[in-house]
């Protein structure tokens, strides 16, 4: 009877010898005055670009792993970098009306993480998430670089399929040098708390 009560025990140590443990999920809040997200946006002619900022975030850790975050645009703070005087509030006025993004109805957009998928080792991830603008929800894909205390990501979206038009050789014929293309690109470094 010894016996076997000295090898249950020894199981019982050995099983947890080598049991993983278990992390709990912290949460970093990202700092919104030190956190920024530059978007360009592309033309037949040309270019223009500027900030847009973060309202909320947070990004979620299991350990030192990241599993899942979430983040409110403030749509309303949309700038212009490229241009001055009346051409400049002309573009931000416009990229604010119902034509582009809407933000008397829409003033935040907003980003969940579904899956953070690490990408061998390192500190890169395949994030794959559910985009909001318009009220209107899509999937996107991108990658990130997630240090301690900062993120890093390029993400390219599709305006065409949040109902932003204006402009889209998608929904209107023959707009030659007036067109606007759909893709428009989010340079995004994120600094937490």
């Amino acid at each position: 009877m010894k016996n076997i009560l000295g090898l249950l025990t020894m199981i019982a140590f050995v099983g947890l010898a080598f049991t993983n443990p278990v992390n709990e999920i912290t949460t970093a809040k990202v700092d919104t005055d030190e956190s920024s997200v530059v978007w360009r946006g592309y033309k037949v002619t040309g270019k223009h670009y500027g900030n847009v900022k973060i309202q909320s975030g947070s990004l979620d850790f299991d350990g030192e792993k990241l599993v899942g975050g979430e983040f409110v645009i403030d749509m309303t703070s949309i700038t212009c970098s490229d241009l001055t005087g009346d051409y400049n509030g002309k573009l931000v006025g416009h990229l604010k009306s119902d034509d582009f993004f809407g933000v008397a109805t829409h003033p935040t957009a907003a980003f969940k993480i579904t899956k953070a998928i690490p990408q061998g080792t390192g500190n890169r991830y395949k994030i794959v998430g559910d985009l909001t603008i318009k009220d209107i929800t899509k999937e996107i894909k991108f990658f990130a670089d997630v240090e301690s205390g900062s993120a890093e990501a390029k993400i390219t979206v599709d305006r065409s399929e949040f109902n932003v038009k204006y402009g889209s050789g998608s929904f209107f014929d023959n707009l030659g040098d007036k067109t606007i293309y759909d893709e428009f690109e989010l340079e995004v470094s994120l600094v937490t708390k």
